[in-house]
């Protein structure tokens, strides 16, 4: 049963994390990121994304965490192209961003699954250490 368990795809857990990384373009959307002032914001929020999406897939007990995360960072592409598609014309008065620009959709994609791929190679080596770990304290008792 946990073997089964951990090499299934969590699917609720992929479009939450993928959700997670609409902090950032929303922040840039909504003018926080402008408001703030600062131009390190945006790639902070970067950084503090990728770092959630490592600790949360490689601290918790996720299989197949490289897809997980590739898989979060497409669901991201898509989550992008909804929100974009749904705000700017409010926001601004006019459609902007990907589906404004169809020739960007793939390689937003392909990059955003990229970003996955990297976080989730990350995660998979935290989880690698953690069990290299606990086989440690294991042998120590």
């Amino acid at each position: 049963m946990e073997q089964t368990r951990k090499s299934s795809l969590q699917w609720p857990l992929i479009l939450g994390l993928g959700a997670l990384g609409l902090i950032h373009p929303l922040a840039r959307m909504t003018g926080v990121v402008e408001a703030l002032g600062m131009r390190a914001v945006a790639p902070i929020l970067i950084l503090a994304i990728a770092l959630a999406w490592i600790l949360i897939v490689g601290l918790g007990n996720v299989g197949r965490p490289v897809l997980t995360l590739v898989l979060a960072g497409v669901a991201y592409a898509v989550y992008l192209m909804v929100i974009s598609a749904l705000l700017t014309p409010i926001l601004t008065g006019e459609l902007r961003g990907p589906l404004a620009m169809p020739f960007v959709l793939v390689p937003l994609v392909l990059s955003n699954a990229f970003y996955g791929l990297v976080a989730g190679l990350l995660a998979w080596g935290v989880q690698g250490l953690r069990r290299v770990q606990a086989g440690q304290a294991g042998e120590a008792r």
